[in-house]
């Protein structure tokens, strides 16, 4: 699939990503909101440079890493994916803090209809502001959503340098370990 053009990214703030979520997974993935690369292309993690796919890989969720396009084969391994915020922008901070909090109680209704075993929010500080946790860190968390055990993982995103490649594999390990 070729890059979005301009034009198609600028067409992307309308844009919403549908979820890949069914009864009963084993993790229920849950990132911030979609950047315009992956509203354009409609798909979840689709900017060349996100490393949502590499660690989902690297931590021994995937036996492959899957491209984006690829996407919906992530319920063959009980996994899903979906969003706190639906709206498609460039960057997360230009969500405000009602967007992330509202999305929050929607990602709960979402949970409570769905059952996974682990929510795995990845993004610290949308986590923290969406559910009004200030002093949350990685990793697994006290509280649950719905019944469904609750996980903070770093921002895949390339711009996330606190974070290098084999760090972030091995947070999303350390939650495949877990929910094994």
């Amino acid at each position: 699939m070729p890059n979005p053009t301009a034009a198609e990214l600028a067409a992307a703030h309308a844009k919403t990503l549908p979820d890949v979520v069914a009864p009963g997974l084993s993790v229920l993935f849950c990132g911030i909101n979609p950047g315009l690369y992956s509203a354009a292309t409609g798909h979840h993690f689709a900017r060349p440079g996100n490393r949502f796919w590499p660690a989902l890989h690297q931590s021994g969720f995937t036996p492959r890493q899957l491209h984006p396009s690829e996407q919906d084969e992530l319920l063959t391994y009980g996994l899903g994916v979906t969003n706190i915020v639906p709206r498609a922008t460039a960057r997360a901070d230009e969500l405000t803090r009602d967007e992330l909090r509202a999305g929050a109680e929607t990602l709960t209704a979402l949970v409570a209809r769905y059952l996974p075993g682990t929510v795995a929010v990845v993004g610290i500080s949308a986590y923290r502001t969406a559910f009004d946790r200030p002093k949350a860190k990685m990793g697994e968390q006290d509280e649950r959503i719905a019944d469904s055990r609750l996980w903070v993982l770093p921002n895949p995103s390339g711009l996330n340098a606190h974070y290098q490649a084999p760090d972030l594999a091995a947070a999303f390990r350390e939650l495949r370990v877990a929910t094994e």
